[in-house]
């Protein structure tokens, strides 16, 4: 049987990477390419206003100029104190796309006066699947913890350096690919989908 390709609605490499790695733990025979694989496909805007919406639209959007299955994530992170923000802007917080040391820099300014015991957050992942039939699936996430004061860790990207996980000493980007993979917002919605994903590529 051909291997079935899978779509990333993504040009971050590191997104590609991390979920090479979740699909091959389930087992699941597809090939994952990302988005730079189509050039010719533009990126989608994402004008969604919730993270389900704007994983829906890239997923559809690359479903269709490709004529393949897609997936797509939508993530941020969400801080309790400050109402949910950065949230569906975390990527661009600072103004610029994904411009993270701008983005970590700002966000950690505006919590400079909060201290530890009000620094809940966590991070948010909305897990789309789009075959080209129009057909769609959905799961979400989180993985909760508290923000440090100042960026810890070599690893991971975006918020990860200032990110600690609930039961655990260390930020996310002080976590093995592996170890982040078994809890993150993104590791457990792409689980969940993947579940649906043999019933669906058929």
């Amino acid at each position: 049987m051909t291997t079935r390709r899978l779509v990333l609605a993504t040009r971050n490499a590191h997104k590609v990477t991390e979920l090479r790695a979740i699909l091959a733990e389930t087992g699941l025979d597809v090939e994952l390419v990302g988005a730079d694989a189509y050039p010719q496909i533009p990126d989608v805007k994402e004008t969604g206003v919730t993270f389900a919406e704007n994983a829906l639209l890239k997923a559809r959007a690359l479903a269709e100029g490709t004529g393949l299955p897609a997936v797509a994530d939508d993530s941020g992170l969400c801080v309790d104190v400050l109402g949910g923000a950065p949230g569906i802007f975390s990527a661009r917080w600072a103004g610029r796309h994904g411009d993270d040391p701008a983005n970590l820099a700002l966000l950690l300014a505006q919590l400079a006066d909060i201290d530890t015991p009000h620094r809940a957050a966590h991070f948010a992942c909305a897990a789309a699947l789009a075959l080209p039939d129009g057909t769609t699936r959905v799961a979400e996430a989180q993985l909760r913890g508290t923000l440090r004061h100042t960026p810890t860790g070599n690893g991971g990207f975006g918020y990860d350096p200032i990110l600690q996980p609930e039961d655990d000493t260390r930020t996310c980007a002080e976590l093995t690919p592996a170890e982040k993979n078994a809890i993150s917002h993104r590791g457990k919605a792409f689980r969940t989908l993947a579940a649906h994903l043999p019933a669906l590529l058929g």
